[in-house]
């Protein structure tokens, strides 16, 4: 009612104006319309085919390379061989006074006036099947009373130009339908196998009720409750117009319907990505509009790099197949902007059983891979330092409701103290629980939240072992949480698309890079520089994820062998690789360092082969130290957050015990954070505490308290 005020306050002077202006604008658009669509008009074909387009994907090098709702989909019946029944169910339900109207109802045009002024939302509505023709034949999908306007004028044209039969054959052989149907004909054999002169009554009303929102009520991929409501309706409205009898209602409402298998719209390359950037346009513009569109969407794939990737995940799976290894994903992002460079979405498209399946977007386990994200929120809380010492040793953690949780690593040794950095690089289980012991689950979710993972669910479904990836992830935003981590803590949105153009060549879209601070680029650094540390690594790892340059990598693998992933980046490429089966049948003991990383190295080695070698540049926030881990050890660099430094002391290390604990049922911890309680007396270990000598005694002293007294100490120096 809002707006209709404000038009009742206008000034009587100008609101005369206003009316001459309308006048004037009302007479010229007509001729021009006219003029613009004459060409159009003078045959049914032109009518029907004006809009029929389709969407192209174009490469980031602006090559095509995809196509969805070609033309070559739509199939014309003249009205002839259309059921007298599929006709009236349709105009039973879009347009009832169809062969009395010219073309547009004045009642429903004035209805949809008053409901868009006293709604204060432009909605429209109150179209003829007539102007639905003319709308999806001839215009923009455009809500605007300019459209609207010219809809009424070529619509008025076209019923004083054909006979109703005609306009109702050219809607009918127009219309959407869903799932890439365009047209009754099409329509008919997506849905039910059969030509349209075949269809009945119950078939025919449930095609007329996919009408109105042909994603949402298809049959395939909508919601069929929903579809079936709206049949009902159809018929009702057969009824009520005397178009059937009730007993034929009633026998089409009892009729069970035989829908053929859905059919795919795939025809060129990389559908995987190319199924993402389509979901993505239906989400932000609908189906039906982008489906008569024209669209050239320009996507960030590299088709180059993809080809290269496709072809080594096909390699390493085929080379696995010995160890029950059947599928295999890779996703490549540009972490300076969140693009996708590639997208490898399972090992074969065709494969019947899992090859439509989407793994870069599907939910998985994703093991160790999530253990950066907690040493993020451990490092950003100062909980932690990469030189803190953690314990590596037999231990229980009491849960919440009385059961015991004592983690493992992985070779199901123990080493004793560990640094942070060492528990990390070697992917060691028993500190990384004490690690998220420390911070607690709740912290590591939301750290998780921040770096961009959505899947992740309420603290509660989680405990300890939340550090070693029981939390459900998506492949392609695990990757970009590395990206951001490469990208010195700067998030940007995995982006698919780079820019739209429609038909007229106008440009529709354009993105625009608007990275925002995840993490601190202090932290950022010192997780690049744990996970880049090939020393620290070859304990566990050998050479296995050491590549030609400095990169940052971490592999993870889930229970019984489910899931094998890595993922690694340099400063302008983030890879993550994912190796497995898609029900989750165990692989042959295939580890992320031998089924996924081999793929990563490889990618890897092959994109940059060309580019500059790239190093993780210290930020001014982190300062460097010596510290000497050992009494006969030599200092060693490390890195702190300014001031952390200060509050670190170094203590022994032994050497890895031969010693293989008993085994303990590998039980899930309760949600929420444990309570320490060794199972077994820790080892004793060494503890360095700071003496109470001044600074200056301190700077005086150092020198002599390492080489003379040979004890584990730290320079804090800025080297």
């Amino acid at each position: 009612m809002r707006k209709l005020s404000k038009l009742l306050r206008i000034p009587r002077r100008d609101f005369f104006l206003a009316i001459a202006s309308v006048v004037a604008l009302l007479l010229f658009i007509p001729a021009f319309t006219y003029m613009y669509f004459a060409k159009d008009l003078q045959s049914k074909e032109g009518i029907m085919n004006k809009n029929d387009t389709g969407v192209t994907l174009l490469d980031r090098d602006n090559k095509p390379f995809f196509a969805f709702y070609e033309a070559k989909q739509q199939e014309f019946v003249p009205l002839s061989q259309i059921p007298l029944h599929a006709q009236q169910a349709i105009i039973a339900t879009e347009d009832k006074d169809f062969y009395t109207h010219p073309g547009f109802s004045i009642k429903a045009i004035v209805r949809s006036i008053w409901i868009n002024l006293t709604n204060q939302d432009v909605m429209f509505g109150g179209s003829t099947l007539t102007q639905q023709l003319v709308k999806n034949a001839l215009l923009t999908p455009k809500r605007s009373f300019l459209r609207k306007y010219q809809e009424v004028v070529l619509a008025s044209e076209i019923e004083r130009r054909y006979p109703k039969a005609y306009i109702l054959e050219m809607y009918l052989n127009s219309a959407y339908f869903g799932e890439g149907a365009f047209g009754i004909e099409r329509a008919a054999q997506v849905y039910f196998g059969k030509s349209a002169k075949n269809l009945t009554l119950a078939e025919a009303s449930l095609l007329a009720a996919v009408l109105p929102s042909p994603s949402k009520l298809s049959p395939f991929s909508g919601n069929i409750d929903q579809t079936k409501l709206r049949q009902d309706i159809v018929l009702t409205k057969m009824a009520e117009q005397n178009y059937i009898t009730l007993e034929q209602k009633s026998q089409a409402e009892k009729e069970k319907l035989t829908f053929t298998s859905p059919q795919e719209d795939i025809n060129r390359f990389a559908p995987h990505f190319a199924i993402l950037v389509r979901n993505q346009l239906i989400q932000k513009y609908g189906e039906e509009t982008i489906s008569r569109s024209g669209f050239k969407v320009y996507t960030t794939l590299d088709t180059s790099w993809q080809q290269v990737a496709e072809k080594v995940v096909k390699e390493q799976v085929e080379k696995l197949a010995g160890n029950k290894v059947s599928n295999g994903a890779a996703v490549a992002i540009d972490p300076k902007t969140g693009e996708i460079l590639v997208f490898v979405g399972s090992y074969d498209w065709y494969n019947d059983s899992f090859g439509k399946v989407s793994i870069p977007t599907s939910i998985r386990q994703p093991g160790s891979s999530f253990k950066p994200i907690v040493y993020a929120k451990a490092l950003e809380e100062e909980s932690i330092t990469p030189a803190t010492m953690l314990k590596d040793q037999p231990i229980t953690y009491k849960t919440p409701d009385g059961r015991p949780y004592s983690p493992q690593n992985y070779d199901r040794r123990f080493r004793g103290n560990v640094t942070a950095r060492r528990a990390l690089g070697n992917s060691l289980n028993v500190p990384s629980v004490e690690v998220l012991n420390k911070i607690g689950v709740p912290k590591a979710l939301e750290m998780g939240n921040r770096l961009g993972l959505t899947t992740l669910q309420d603290p509660s479904q989680y405990g300890l072992s939340l550090v070693l990836g029981t939390a459900e992830v998506e492949l392609l935003e695990l990757t970009n949480v590395y990206a951001t981590f490469a990208n010195s803590g700067m998030y940007n949105p995995p982006v698919a698309i780079l820019a739209i153009e429609d038909k007229y060549h106008q440009q529709v879209y354009t993105y625009q890079p608007n990275p925002k601070r995840a993490i601190d680029e202090n932290i950022a650094f010192l997780i690049s520089s744990m996970l880049s540390d090939n020393n620290a690594r070859a304990e566990v790892f050998g050479k296995a994820l050491t590549i030609s340059r400095p990169a940052a990598v971490k592999t993870g693998t889930t229970e019984n062998y489910k899931d094998a992933w890595t993922l690694g980046y340099t400063p302008s490429l983030a890879i993550g690789v994912w190796v497995g089966n898609n029900d989750g049948t165990p692989m042959d003991h295939i580890a992320g360092s031998l089924g996924a990383a081999p793929i990563w190295a490889r990618l890897m080695e092959t994109f940059l082969a060309k580019t500059p070698i790239e190093t993780f540049i210290k930020p001014p926030g982190v300062i460097s130290s010596l510290c000497a881990p050992t009494a006969t050890a030599s200092a060693t660099l490390e890195y702190f957050l300014k001031g952390s430094e200060k509050r670190q002391y170094c203590v022994p290390t032994p050497r890895p015990t031969s010693t293989t604990p008993s085994p303990t049922t590998n039980q899930q911890p309760s949600p929420t954070t444990a309570t320490l309680a060794p199972s077994t007396p820790p080892s004793p270990t060494v503890e360095v505490k700071p003496t109470k000598k001044s600074e200056d005694d301190k700077k005086e002293n150092k020198k002599e308290s390492f080489y003379k007294n040979r004890q584990p100490f730290l320079v804090n120096s800025l080297l």
